[in-house]
């Protein structure tokens, strides 16, 4: 994936070291902490943000997702998402294997 692309089903997002997903209590929200500052979260994306693992493509989450809410199509709403997260340096996209 080129920086300028966005992200595709078939990607895998990672949370770059530099960065780190947690529950802030005096915020009451998860946050994302990375060197420049911090960002609150809302449930939605601590919810997308918590499936990224470097091992889940992004259908993975998607169909994650929507077992978990039912009757909901989430698939735009979740490409959206990790597009922002991707531009901003939230998320990164792992190196696939040649073989694949």
């Amino acid at each position: 994936m080129t920086e300028s692309s966005k992200p595709s089903l078939n990607d895998i997002p990672v949370i770059p070291a530099r960065c780190r997903l947690q529950w802030e209590s005096a915020q009451a929200a998860h946050v994302l902490l990375y060197p420049e500052g911090m960002v609150k979260l809302s449930d939605s994306a601590a919810a997308i943000l918590q499936l990224v693992n470097g091992k889940r493509s992004v259908a993975g989450i998607i169909g994650q997702l929507e077992r978990d809410f039912p009757g909901v199509d989430l698939q735009a709403d979740v490409l959206e998402f990790l597009d922002t997260a991707h531009q901003r340096g939230w998320i990164v996209m792992a190196a696939r294997p040649a073989s694949e």
